[in-house]
Order: C-alpha cells, then sequence, then structure tokens
C-alpha cells in the first residue's frame, strides 16, 4: 500500500465511528497534505478495488469505512510477512521479539497468557 493509502486509511480509521466516512470528510482529515478532493476519492476508489474499503450508498453520495480495525490489520500484515519467511520463521519471531519495547513485550505476554 501506498503513503498515501495508508494516509487515506489512517483518516477513515480515526474518523469512522461505525456508519464510515463520506469522502468529503476524509478529505476534511487530510487538510494539511493539500490534496484535492478528487484525488482522495481516487484513492478512496482503489483501497475499495483492493478490498481494503468498504462503500455504501448514502443517499446520493458514498460513506466508506474500513473492513478491517486498525489492530486487525496489522495482525494480517504481520501474519503475512511471517508466513513469506519459509523455514526462517522461528528467527523472524526471535528477531522481532528481540527489538520489542518493554511495553510491547508486557503486551505480547498479557496476550500470550489471555490465551493460554
Amino acid at each position: 500500500m501506498g503513503e498515501l493509502e495508508q494516509a487515506v486509511l489512517e483518516a477513515l480509521w480515526d474518523l469512522d465511528a461505525g456508519s464510515g466516512a463520506s469522502g468529503r470528510e476524509v478529505h476534511e482529515r487530510l487538510t494539511g497534505r493539500d490534496l484535492a478532493y478528487t484525488t482522495v476519492m481516487t484513492v478512496l476508489d482503489r483501497l475499495v478495488g483492493k478490498d481494503i474499503v468498504v462503500r455504501e450508498r448514502d443517499g446520493r453520495a458514498y460513506r466508506y469505512a474500513p473492513r478491517q480495525s486498525r489492530a486487525a490489520m496489522t495482525a494480517s500484515l504481520m501474519h503475512d510477512a511471517l508466513g513469506e519467511t519459509g523455514a526462517d520463521r522461528d528467527q523472524a519471531l526471535v528477531s522481532f521479539v528481540g527489538e520489542a519495547s518493554a511495553e510491547d513485550l508486557a503486551a505480547l505476554r498479557r496476550a500470550l497468557a489471555d490465551l493460554a
């Protein structure tokens, strides 16, 4: 996913309150980026095409919402990355944990305890 697509998705996660967000709301959220409204709409359409965002008709316009929560998408990306490591999966996990902060390690321990 490109940097602009990521920014639009972040805006959707920040705006989405269960009912999605309009293209105008996403555009307003990205005001510091000096983007044309049509550019934001093009990016939203691409994210819909990639099945990352869902679109629902709302009168004459559409509302957009992320298909997954921020946490679910991050977990999915991590799982995909681990799947691509092949035989080095164990080493990749060890490397990841070895570079984790104390807070991340505490969260990981809590998550593992909850699963047990």
